[in-house]
Parts: C-alpha cells; sequence; structure tokens
C-alpha cells in the first residue's frame, strides 16, 4: 500500500510528495516485526532505485512468504532525484545534515521530522546509498565503533565486500542513520557504486543480502542465497589509506575496482592534455585492495584518487 509520509505545496501551483510502499503479510496477526529500506536521501544516488524495484517485484510476487512489514522509501529527496541534484534544489541544502529535523523548523526540517517520526518503531533499517558522480564504491556497510557490537551482525548478512567501521568523531551527526540509531531503531548505511548511475550487478548483491536479513529476522521465509563473508575493517585492525592528487589534469587508471596492490606498483598517472606531459605518476604507498577508485577523469589538486584497505586480503 502507497502512503504519504510527508506532503506540502510549493510555489507555481507545484507540490512535494515524500511515498513510501509498505508492504504486509496475508494474514496478521498484530506482532509482525518491520523493517524500513531508504534511499535517495540524495537526489544523484540512483543505485537505490533498482533495489527498491527488486525488493517490491520479489515480495509482491510472493508474498505468501512475507510474514512481516516491510516499508520501502524509494525517494526521500524527490525534489532532488527530479533535478539530478545532490541536496535539495533552491535551498542549497544537504538533506543528510538535516536530521532528526524539526517539525516546527523549515520546509527540509519538517520533512526531516516527519521521516524519522514515521521509520521509529521499526526492528531495523536499511539506509542505501550510491558515491557521488567522481567515485566508485564496493558495496560497503560504513558504521560507526559504537554501534559495531550491535549492527555488526546485521551487516554480515547483506552479502557485502566490506564493512568499514569508523572512528565516532569521523561521522556526521545530523544523517538520517545516526538519528535513528540514537532513537533505538539499528540503521545500517549502505554505500555501492557510482552517482547518476545504477550497476545492477550491485543491485543484485544487496537484493539478496536485504532478503537474508529478512528471513534472519522471521519477516520472510522464501529461498535465500548464503550471503558471503565481508572483510571488516576497524581501527587497529586493517588500515584505510588514501592517495590524493598533488596536480590538475586528467586521471587515467592503471589500477582496477576491488583488485589487489602492492607497494610501489602504479595507481594511475595525471596527465596534461595540452602539454602531452605526465603531471604525476602515483603510486601506492601500501600493500592492500582498491575498494574506493576515481571514476570521473578530471581532477584538481587534493582531489581523491583511491583508497586502499591495507593488510593482506586472505586473513
Amino acid at each position: 500500500m502507497i502512503k504519504t509520509v510527508f506532503s506540502i505545496d510549493l510555489p507555481v501551483l507545484e507540490n512535494m510528495h515524500i511515498l513510501k510502499n509498505s508492504l504486509e503479510p496475508i494474514h496478521k496477526t498484530g506482532n509482525e516485526k518491520r523493517i524500513c529500506v531508504v534511499t535517495g536521501i540524495h537526489g544523484d544516488e540512483l543505485e537505490g532505485q533498482y533495489i527498491c524495484y527488486e525488493l517490491l517485484r520479489r515480495i509482491q510476487s510472493n508474498i505468501e512468504c512475507l510474514h512481516g512489514i516491510v516499508d520501502i522509501y524509494p525517494c526521500l529527496n524527490p525534489m532532488g532525484m527530479d533535478s539530478l541534484t545532490r541536496g535539495v534544489p533552491a535551498f542549497d541544502l544537504d538533506l543528510n545534515r538535516c536530521f532528526p529535523g524539526n517539525p516546527d523548523g523549515d520546509m527540509m526540517e519538517h520533512a526531516a521530522a516527519k521521516i524519522v517520526d514515521d521509520i521509529l518503531g521499526a526492528d531495523i533499517c536499511v539506509d542505501l546509498h550510491a558515491s557521488n558522480i567522481f567515485l566508485r564504491e564496493i558495496p560497503q556497510v560504513r558504521m560507526i565503533e559504537e554501534n559495531a557490537n550491535l549492527l555488526l551482525p546485521y551487516a554480515k548478512l547483506l552479502n557485502l565486500d566490506f564493512v568499514w567501521v569508523h572512528p565516532s568523531a569521523t561521522v556526521q551527526n545530523a544523517t538520517l542513520t545516526h538519528a535513528l540509531n540514537s532513537n533505538g531503531v539499528p540503521t545500517l548505511a549502505v554505500e555501492m557504486g557510482t552517482g547518476m548511475r545504477i550497476t545492477k550487478q550491485y543491485g543484485d548483491q544487496i537484493t539478496e543480502g536485504i532478503f537474508c536479513l529478512l528471513k534472519e529476522i522471521g519477516v520472510w521465509s522464501g529461498e535465500v542465497i548464503t550471503p558471503k563473508t565481508p572483510i571488516i575493517s576497524s581501527e587497529g585492525q586493517r588500515e584505510v589509506t588514501m592517495v590524493h592528487a598533488e596536480t590538475s589534469g586528467i586521471f587515467l587508471p592503471a589500477v582496477e575496482h576491488w583488485k589487489g596492490i602492492k607497494k610501489g606498483d602504479p595507481i594511475g598517472v595525471i596527465v596534461n592534455t595540452l602539454t602531452g606531459c605526465i603531471e604525476q605518476q602515483i603510486i601506492a604507498p601500501c600493500d592492500g585492495m582498491v575498494f574506493t577508485l576515481r571514476e570521473y577523469p578530471v581532477v584538481n589538486s587534493g582531489s581523491l584518487i583511491v583508497r586502499i584497505l591495507g593488510g593482506d586480503m586472505d586473513d
């Protein structure tokens, strides 16, 4: 059933609606568990659109296997998605820095408060994100250390490649994930792919993982895969090394995404297309695995080129 989470009139006879599709079992007992899947907080993050479609299609085709409530929120920032804008257009605002919101605040603060209020009470939430247009990410969950004991068992079910446990100080407090975790809803922030793109391979991978999660908490009785075991990186274990450009130009990679690399191996070059010269040769500073790779070739000094997960990947 499609329900309205938030609605407001806009200028020039327009309006904005934030909607969800709530799937319920054929025979309800009143004690059903509830899972929420949200995406589209940033208007240029489209990877989650395919996952929402696949979840709805498969659940509705096998509704007899559903034993709980699945709420799917495919677009929390409809104005951003309509205009292919990362933030909320005309407001120059990042919606994912507005939570938990304020019901007496401006339009997007009010919307953020309504979103949080609608999700509260759920047993778990999966918050789907993509990277921006500049970087490609492997399917991963990011969480803060203080939530790791609670969230890691769920994250291991999601059929991910990687779980990145951050120190608390590196995570913004105004995100939806933080707001929900702080209010008793275990919430996993999933990142994958590239902005303004849909990577079907990643979408299929995460969709299978969500069904594993649904089955584990008793919401789904259909067949599921055995999820892959993710590599887990946390403070004091595998180190994440970031490599940035030291000059401007066009980046030409010499490595592949999610492939092993050795210290001293070439990562790529930054070239000057006017002079035909190489401005910078980028060399791997450590052994490890490239889990973030520059996708957009135009770079400036300071642009992120790769993130490398250090250590022996066979551990």
